[in-house]
């Protein structure tokens, strides 16, 4: 009876993990639903807050958008998202018979993480973007908050590391 009793225990402890759906949508029709969002993405995320404030060209992501070089996946549970991935899908400006797709940016709100989230969304991605014959996809990774153990375990290999200085103004 003991054992029984432990065992029903230790079910009822589990919890269920959340079914977490991705989808390709058009930027525009969420772009509302993204915005308050940005700004915990940006303090955990972006360099010389100090400096820089958060103020995206959302009138050049449109236009993008509407030329069909925008690739935005929504990551939602129980239809709120809980991360995203934009990125523009266009002919590389040195190989103009190379479809490529690069990241603009992705995140997964931090109670998501640890869960294969990132994994799931970076896999629809590719899927999305085979669909639209893209060949090549570019991802990259800020390193005070390393993704790039991820983009590792997904197949992906180094190609490139981007630096910064900050030159005033």
């Amino acid at each position: 009876m003991i054992e029984m009793a432990s065992a029903a225990a230790s079910v009822s402890a589990l919890k269920p993990r959340p079914i977490i759906t991705c989808c390709a949508e058009r930027l525009s029709d969420e772009l509302e639903n993204l915005k308050p969002l940005f700004p915990e993405h940006f303090a955990e995320l972006a360099l010389d807050q100090d400096k820089v404030p958060l103020d995206p060209q959302y009138s050049i992501y449109l236009e993008r958008e509407n030329r069909g070089e925008v690739l935005f996946v929504a990551m939602r549970e129980a239809g709120k998202i809980v991360g995203y991935f934009v990125g523009f899908v266009a002919p590389g400006l040195h190989y103009q018979t190379c479809l490529t797709l690069t990241l603009d940016i992705f995140w997964v709100l931090p109670a998501y993480r640890g869960q294969g989230a990132g994994f799931q969304l970076f896999k629809f991605v590719e899927k999305e973007a085979r669909n639209r014959g893209v060949q090549r996809m570019f991802v990259g990774s800020k390193l005070h908050k390393d993704a790039s153990w991820m983009f590792d375990k997904l197949g992906y290999r180094e190609v490139e590391r981007y630096y910064s200085v900050w030159l005033g103004g």
